[in-house]
């Protein structure tokens, strides 16, 4: 059947590559299928369920190209689960009584969509799934095609995930102020929290982008330049435990020798302990949609400032997050390339009829194809003993 109404959508949280990754599939059909309509769900699923929607008019496609240099999302996002139907009545989404998948086939019936582009992480193109299958099971014939997106690079099996390199660059550069604070004050703490909530490949990613631009730098010990000041002494992850106690002998070391301590920290490092302490003083632990601890609240960053602290004898604690910094960020050249290749793909692969969620599959070789939505999952582990993380901890004196 030739695809003649195309939708796209955005969802979840922020990365640098939403609004790359929008106007390289409007550039894409433009060339290929440019008689195909294309229509933009507002923020995102809610948009859907709600039937707001936009028209990719003439004018639009001609200046596609100018969303490359820009971050966040043109057509916005947010943070809906379909099958999760009391959260979607709570907030106005659908009526009581109502199957928001159902709603959200109507809609797109109403529209008379042919294909589904998502541009989102695991939990985005989970629910494009369940969108598809009960589609499917209902006799509508939609294709869906997903684009992954995740500042942390946590895709099962996606080998990277669109907007993580930039994130990682972003970070560093975000460290390079907020390290300087060491200077503040004698006997300074400093925690970078960079977020991940199950996987540390931002953190490790950006501690070493941030510690390879200290090596690179000209400094001035003489009067207090130091570049171990500058430089990161520390980086927990969450596939690695924390020896809270070794570490903390470690570190007040350094914090004796040079009088500051910069720590990089995900923020989903140390969350069960968190989250066990807040339960044993009978606190609530609030959760999103997804069922997903709510870290800005649990607030990982400074439980872990409490912890080292005393320990480390620091006149001064200083938790700073770059997360929202880094993932509004425009897509930088790694990450433009990676999403030209993708939305290519993923338009071919959508006039094909083929769904899945396109990017480099880690099963398979490596190979740029659209992977199938059962295979997706979150939570991908970073792993710790790649040599270039292990060689980074070593020449931070971490071991």
């Amino acid at each position: 059947m030739a695809v003649q109404t195309v939708a796209l959508l955005t969802a979840g949280g922020l990365a640098p590559c939403l609004s790359s990754a929008v106007g390289g599939l409007i550039e894409r059909y433009t060339e290929i299928a440019p008689d195909v309509r294309i229509i933009a769900y507002q923020n995102g699923y809610a948009g859907l369920l709600t039937g707001r929607s936009v028209e990719v008019t003439p004018e639009v496609r001609e200046g596609a190209a100018l969303l490359h240099r820009f971050g966040g999302s043109p057509i916005g996002n947010s943070r809906v689960k379909l099958t999760n139907v009391a959260d979607c009545v709570k907030r106005g989404l659908v009526q009581e009584g109502q199957d928001p998948l159902h709603v959200a086939a109507e809609q797109l019936t109403a529209d008379g969509v042919d294909v589904l582009h998502t541009i989102g992480g695991d939990d985005t193109n989970t629910t494009a799934a369940d969108l598809a299958a009960y589609l499917a099971s209902n006799d509508y014939p939609l294709t869906v095609v997903g684009l992954p997106k995740t500042i942390d690079n946590d895709v099962i099996p996606i080998r990277q995930s669109l907007g993580a390199w930039t994130a990682a660059e972003q970070g560093a550069l975000f460290a390079r102020n907020v390290l300087a604070e060491h200077s503040s004050n004698p006997r300074m703490l400093i925690i970078h929290e960079v977020m991940g909530r199950h996987c540390g490949w931002l953190t490790a990613e950006t501690a070493r982008r941030h510690h390879a631009w200290v090596a690179e730098q000209e400094w001035l010990p003489g009067i207090g330049l130091d570049s171990r000041r500058w430089d990161v002494h520390a980086v927990f992850v969450p596939e690695s435990p924390i020896d809270l106690a070794g570490e903390s002998a470690r570190l007040r070391a350094v914090m004796d020798e040079i009088g500051c301590v910069n720590i990089f920290l995900s923020e989903g490092a140390g969350v069960s302990e968190v989250v066990a302490e807040l339960e044993a003083a009978g606190q609530e632990v609030p959760v999103d949609p997804f069922g997903h601890v709510q870290l800005d609240k649990v607030n990982p960053g400074a439980w872990f400032g409490k912890q080292f602290a005393e320990r480390l004898g620091a006149e001064k604690v200083m938790v700073q997050k770059s997360g929202y910094f880094s993932r509004s960020a425009a897509a930088n050249d790694e990450d433009l390339a990676l999403i030209r290749r993708c939305t290519d793909y993923a338009v071919d692969a959508a006039l094909r009829g083929e769904s899945g969620v396109v990017g480099e599959d880690e099963e398979r070789g490596d190979e740029l194809r659209a992977v199938e939505f059962p295979r997706i999952a979150g939570g991908k582990a970073f792993d710790a003993s790649v040599p270039w993380f292990t060689e980074l901890r070593e020449s931070v004196g971490q071991v």
